[in-house]
């Protein structure tokens, strides 16, 4: 039998990005894997099923047999060529498949005979992602958690990336946790939203950081579910508070909701697609919030919205917009803001502006 990389090196691959090749089918695949992993299937979904359907019906040895006779010939001649075309270019390469075990085995002994000899990872996929939930689930406990909070607007992201002891919780969910808070790319399946946070978290581990700083979230960012032990810490860490000043707040947003989405929207679709698409979600979102905005104040921005939309239709001119950002935070965002943030009061140990924070964690660190 070939090289096993037993479980005692699942934090170094995984935090390391080590190039892994993975022999799962492609349903698998896609269902969940690794942020460095690529996808170099031993069996396509058809035959996967197949051999798995004669498994429960004829056992283990005519399921072998079965897969045998699937892959044989060009096609596995194709399978194996795929696999040299990958390690060439990742010469370092481990592979695994679900559970470490037959697909796996085969694949190293396919490889062997074409003069390749590659690792195969102990207890595959399935092992290393229970490693990466164990990581999450434990992560308050290994270093303090510190909550950055902060108005609407506030620039908590951007402060964020800027600092060493940070996990971009949104980055993660490709969402920014509001109503108005898509990206263009697609939200990542739960499972994947889980093996990136668990793969950050490792990596924050072997930093040199004291403290783990993260975005104030909800428990959902969009569709993507924070865990519910690592969720729960965060509703016990402290909290800092970021501050800015309302015009700092609105050029933010205007930004954000309106210049960075109609760019996306145009480069996407063209720009009269485009641009209606961009019409769609800013209606979509305050649609979204329509129960706790109310009727009456639901009405008023959406005919506010259109007339901006049709002013930068126009002429090109945003400006309009910033009449119903201005009126979204002072109806709902600020007085929501002021609402959660008197709740955890008694958690708040600082609050300034960027430049202050910036100050105060460097400070902090050092203690």
């Amino acid at each position: 039998m070939g090289r096993v990389i037993p479980a005692s090196e699942y934090a170094r691959i995984l935090a390391g990005d080590h190039p892994i090749m993975d022999v799962r089918a492609p349903i698998e695949f896609t269902k969940g894997a690794f942020p460095a992993s690529s996808n170099q299937p031993l069996m396509q979904d058809d035959e996967r099923q197949k051999v798995g359907t004669c498994y429960k019906e004829q056992g283990q040895d005519a399921a072998i047999a079965l897969g045998h006779s699937l892959v044989c010939g060009s096609v596995k001649q194709q399978r194996v060529d795929a696999w040299l075309t990958y390690l060439n270019q990742h010469p370092n390469a481990y592979l695994y498949c679900f559970r470490g075990g037959l697909r796996s085995q085969l694949t190293q002994q396919w490889l062997k005979e074409a003069g390749k000899e590659v690792p195969y990872i102990q207890g595959g996929y399935k092992a290393m992602r229970q490693c990466l939930i164990d990581t999450i689930d434990t992560a308050p406990q290994v270093k303090p958690m510190l909550i950055l909070s902060g108005i609407t607007g506030s620039g908590k992201t951007d402060f964020l990336l800027q600092r060493p002891e940070s996990v971009d919780l949104e980055g993660l969910a490709h969402h920014r946790g509001s109503s108005f808070g898509r990206y263009h790319e697609e939200q990542p399946t739960q499972i994947n939203f889980e093996n990136s946070l668990g793969v950050a978290l490792l990596k924050h581990q072997q930093s040199q950081a004291r403290d783990l700083l993260l975005e104030d979230e909800s428990y959902l960012i969009g569709r993507s579910a924070l865990p519910k032990a690592f969720y729960m810490g965060m509703q016990a860490a402290k909290v800092v508070i970021l501050e800015e000043p309302m015009e700092a707040r609105l050029t933010r947003l205007l930004d954000e909701y309106v210049h960075k989405m109609h760019q996306g929207y145009v480069e996407r679709l063209g720009e009269k697609a485009g641009f209606e698409a961009f019409g769609h979600y800013l209606a979509n979102s305050i649609s979204g919030i329509k129960k706790r905005l109310g009727g009456k104040q639901h009405d008023e921005l959406q005919a506010i919205i259109k007339q901006a939309l049709a002013v930068q239709w126009q002429d090109g001119d945003t400006q309009a917009h910033l009449e119903w950002i201005a009126l979204l935070l002072n109806k709902y965002y600020d007085p929501m803001y002021q609402y959660q943030i008197e709740k955890k009061a008694e958690r708040v140990i600082f609050q300034g502006d960027h430049q202050a924070m910036h100050q105060w964690l460097d400070d902090y660190a050092k203690r």
